[in-house]
């Protein structure tokens, strides 16, 4: 099997920056990129929208079967770092609304809106040269992955990077807010019941709390080299 024919899997906490570095490896990789989080985040979108309640597991579950999602290029190239489709419509403003953060996590665990969207999302690694990032990549959706990461980071350094995130948006939070939020958002995804946030097996893990971006990236390609036999 050639290393461009493989798939890659990072999993981790909020906050611990997956996004940021799959973003970076997919550019050195010249593989596409998928947030898997966004997903999630469309749905509790849409939930939201329609005034769905975020607690109605069935009306939610039934709004995810019926959705089609796609993740894309940015559609201008400066946004967003992904275009986020619904049935068509691009969503990308709209999936990191502080209503859209304080309810992913609820609907992240409904068995259902899983199901529904590990189909979708296994439907977008056919396309080969994938790059994934989520808390269920290596376990549930991709679990012949030829590498998986664990990227973590201590509480206090993901809340500083979520309040930054927040700031530099404009939103007007305090360190311990973000504190008590990643606390809250460990508590479930690592207590649902369907797709808990864990290890795989198999990854190999890579605490990133005192690493800057490109160290965590360098970090990253020498265990993919190790990993996959690349040069």
């Amino acid at each position: 099997m050639s290393f461009l024919s493989r798939a890659i899997a990072i999993d981790g906490p909020a906050a611990s920056g997956k996004s940021a570095l799959a973003e970076q490896l997919a550019a050195r990789l010249n593989y596409f990129y998928l947030d898997t989080g966004l997903m999630y985040r469309a749905v509790t979108n849409q939930a939201l929208a329609r005034a769905i309640p975020i607690q109605d597991e069935a009306a939610i579950t039934q709004l995810a079967e019926g959705m089609r999602i796609n993740v894309l290029p940015p559609a201008d190239g400066v946004t967003h770092s992904f275009s986020v489709t619904v049935d068509g419509h691009d969503v990308s403003a709209q999936l990191h609304r502080p209503e859209v953060d304080r309810n992913v996590s609820v609907v992240s665990a409904y068995a259902g809106v899983r199901r529904a969207m590990t189909a979708q999302q296994q439907r977008i690694a056919e396309r080969g040269c994938i790059i994934m990032a989520g808390r269920d990549i290596g376990t549930v959706v991709l679990p012949n992955a030829d590498c998986k990461i664990f990227l973590t980071a201590s509480v206090e350094a993901r809340a500083r990077r979520r309040m930054a995130d927040r700031l530099a948006r404009g939103q007007q939070v305090t360190w311990e807010q973000m504190r008590d939020e990643i606390l809250q958002r460990d508590a479930i995804d690592s207590s649902r019941s369907v797709a808990p946030l864990r290890a795989a097996a198999d990854a190999i893990y890579l605490d990133n709390s005192a690493l800057t971006l490109a160290e965590t990236v360098t970090r990253a390609l020498e265990i993919i080299r190790a990993r996959c036999g690349m040069e």
